[in-house]
């Protein structure tokens, strides 16, 4: 006999399941025009000739699309299967092969630099985690947003540290954080004397090929590694071809190019923790302190932080021709990739923290309601009044007679704002705050209150944009 309790929840199985598809499916397509639309305003407003998008949700690819023009002359449309520079996202991978090595047993983070490199300025006090976590105070060979003339030839890592490496230190080992790429020309250094291997072999055969990267490539060694064209901008004027910078400058600091896809793929293995042990994975993403008990704000070839009470672990890129975007939140299984194709500009960070506020959108279910508000208390408050029943009794209080003759004085020449906006949503003290941009043709104006639970505004402040 049939058990019409199991028949009913096979049927509700049946039923729910579609319509979750169907909901879910929904859902991204919104997502995709969400980004579709960011990406294509960022491109408008800057100038820059294309973006390659991939966003990872749930855990898995969500969406990859790429926007402009990857070449303007003969014009090539953007496609998601074109590699892209990713420049200083590599260091993550340069520190996975260290932590690989580790697993090995063929060295430890706090091994001094000198056991692998002889010669380098205190050397014997400079250990692997202070390269990996900018802590070690070996001076930058690569602080500038251009390509230097002696940039344009080839050059050895031993060289670089030859020349950056044996200088007096900018600071003492762990006293400071300062970025400096000559750190990771040193760490790529470590792992081929440790390993035994030429770097970019170690990194292909030990964690490209594994987690199937199959689209990266050496661009170090082959600038047209990355089949979209970088371009340069000097000013506001054309953008123009950007040049080559010759092999071995990139290297273990920024070698890799790549499709947007397979980089979200890398996203997906990292949250995961698919390729290295755990316990690697912790000293990966833990933030380094120093020796003062200070936070660094960075782990081993990762910035880490909290963006809008969730944990991210990000890096940035950029080599001549390209800037890049890394954005990975391990906790809510979700990564944010964009690659463009111009250097010195921010349009990659831009795109990836505009998708970050539609991905993870703020549930403020008044936040129409609230806005409308904010926006009636502002008009009126350029005329010098405000409906106190609209306030609690400490602001009633701030709104005295000279507050509101200030605020009609400064506020009312501004004339009606031609944007109003809320920027952000949080909770504080027992009450709701939300800020909004107010924008005008030649400035913009932050505003930003203080609701109780009871719907009444405890502050309502405003002040010019910096």
């Amino acid at each position: 006999m049939l058990n019409r309790g199991l028949v009913a929840g096979a049927l509700l199985v049946a039923c729910v399941g579609p319509i979750q598809a169907q909901m879910a499916a929904s859902a991204d397509t919104a997502l995709a025009r969400k980004v579709d639309s960011i990406a294509n305003q960022v491109l408008q407003s800057t100038g820059v000739p294309s973006a390659s998008v991939a966003i990872v949700k749930n855990g898995r690819l969500a969406y990859a699309n790429a926007y402009g023009a990857a070449k303007l002359e003969p014009r090539l449309t953007a496609s998601p299967d074109m590699r892209y520079a990713i420049g200083s996202i590599s260091k993550q991978f340069t520190a996975v092969a260290v932590l690989l090595l580790q697993q090995d047993g063929k060295l430890r983070l706090d091994d001094p630099v000198s056991r692998f490199i002889p010669g380098l300025t205190r050397g014997s006090e400079v250990t692997v985690r202070q390269l990996l976590s900018h802590t070690s105070g070996y001076q930058d060979f690569w602080p500038q947003d251009y390509v230097m003339p002696m940039m344009l030839k080839a050059t050895t890592p031993q060289a670089i540290a030859d020349r950056w490496a044996k200088q007096p230190l900018d600071f003492d080992p762990g006293s400071r954080w300062q970025y400096s790429n000559t750190n990771y020309t040193l760490a790529g250094m470590v792992v081929e004397k440790a390993s035994g291997m030429p770097f970019f072999q170690f990194v292909r055969t030990r964690i490209l090929a594994p987690v199937g990267l199959t689209s990266a490539a050496d661009f170090d060694a082959s600038p047209r590694a990355a089949n979209a064209t970088g371009y340069i901008r000097y000013a506001l004027g054309p953008l123009r071809p950007a040049p080559d910078a010759g092999s071995g400058w990139m290297w273990a600091a920024g070698e890799l190019a790549m499709t947007a896809r397979d980089l979200a793929n890398w996203d997906i293995n990292i949250i995961r923790h698919a390729l290295l042990k755990p316990e690697s994975y912790r000293e990966l993403e833990r933030e380094v302190v120093l020796n003062n008990g200070a936070g660094s704000g960075y782990a081993l070839g990762l910035d880490v932080a909290m963006q809008g009470g969730r944990f991210m672990i990000e890096h940035s890129g950029e080599v001549s021709g390209f800037t890049a975007e890394n954005m990975v939140f391990p906790e809510d299984s979700a990564a944010i990739v964009v690659l463009t194709n111009q250097d010195a500009t921010p349009a990659s960070g831009t795109i990836a923290t505009q998708i970050s506020q539609a991905l993870f959108p703020t549930e403020d279910k008044l936040a129409d309601s609230r806005t409308a508000r904010a926006r009636a208390i502002f008009d009126g408050l350029g005329r010098g009044t405000i409906d106190r029943s609209l306030f609690t009794s400490n602001a009633n209080a701030y709104f005295s007679d000279q507050a509101l003759k200030d605020f009609a004085s400064s506020l009312g020449p501004l004339g009606a704002p031609t944007g109003f906006v809320q920027t952000r949503q949080a909770l504080r003290g027992g009450m709701t705050y939300r800020s909004y941009r107010v924008s005008f043709p030649n400035r913009t104006i932050r505003v930003w209150t203080y609701e109780t639970p009871d719907g009444k505004l405890e502050q309502y402040q405003v002040a010019p944009v910096g």
